[in-house]
């Protein structure tokens, strides 16, 4: 299965990232890819879990979602 997952820097350093479609799923790491190894052992757990309690396993909607690529350099100057 495939979940869209959200990656938020911490100001204090670090990583927190939770995944949308699984409430209370969350997880961090002190680099992104820490962070996102967490957060894929977390979501093997979660999904353990509903299992285990004959609860339904989410699946993402992905017709609902879109992919927004900024069209922007570096410096922060558009590039046409």
């Amino acid at each position: 299965m495939r979940y869209t997952v959200i990656l938020q820097k911490e100001e204090d350093g670090g990583y927190v990232v939770t995944v949308p479609v699984l409430p209370g799923c969350v997880s961090q790491g002190d680099t992104r890819e820490e962070a996102l190894k967490n957060i894929e052992e977390a979501t093997k757990v979660y999904l353990e879990d509903l299992r285990d309690a004959g609860e339904p396993v989410p699946v993402e909607d992905r017709s609902k979602f879109f992919e927004l690529i900024p069209n922007i350099n570096p410096k922060g100057l558009s590039v046409e």
